[in-house]
């Protein structure tokens, strides 16, 4: 098992992966991209991919790391990030279907993120 400093750290890195990738489609969708013409598709897919494995390993890490133990409850803080990191996880298929949403979705990134951060670090519920 890993120390909790190195859990955190994978789950930094897959943030960063995640937000960069999702930031990445809207603006391409924002103008005027679509699937068929975004040659760093594959790409962008991989790092999301990448990147939510490696937000739930980091922060499943953590819980183990904060004694959290299998099959106990889940406190209300991590239920809205869990919430959270679905509905981020779901978001890269949005801006070309619905390119009228990029917008809304590159604003939202980072509001959900610091939503996240702040269940994360004060753990209000």
């Amino acid at each position: 098992m890993f120390s909790l400093p190195f859990y955190k750290v994978v789950h930094i890195v897959g943030l960063v992966l995640v937000m960069s990738a999702l930031g990445a489609t809207a603006i391409h969708a924002l103008n005027g991209g679509s699937r068929q013409t975004n040659r760093a598709r594959a790409l962008v897919a991989a790092l999301h991919g990448v990147g939510v494995l490696l937000l739930l390993v980091g922060g499943f890490g953590m819980l183990a790391r904060l004694g959290f133990l299998h099959g106990s409850a889940f406190p209300g803080w991590l239920w809205v990030k869990l919430v959270i990191w679905g509905i981020v996880a779901a978001l890269l298929f949005i801006p070309y279907r619905r390119p009228a949403l990029a917008k809304p979705i590159y604003v939202a990134l980072p509001v959900l993120g610091g939503i996240a951060a702040y269940m994360a670090l004060y753990k209000p519920i």
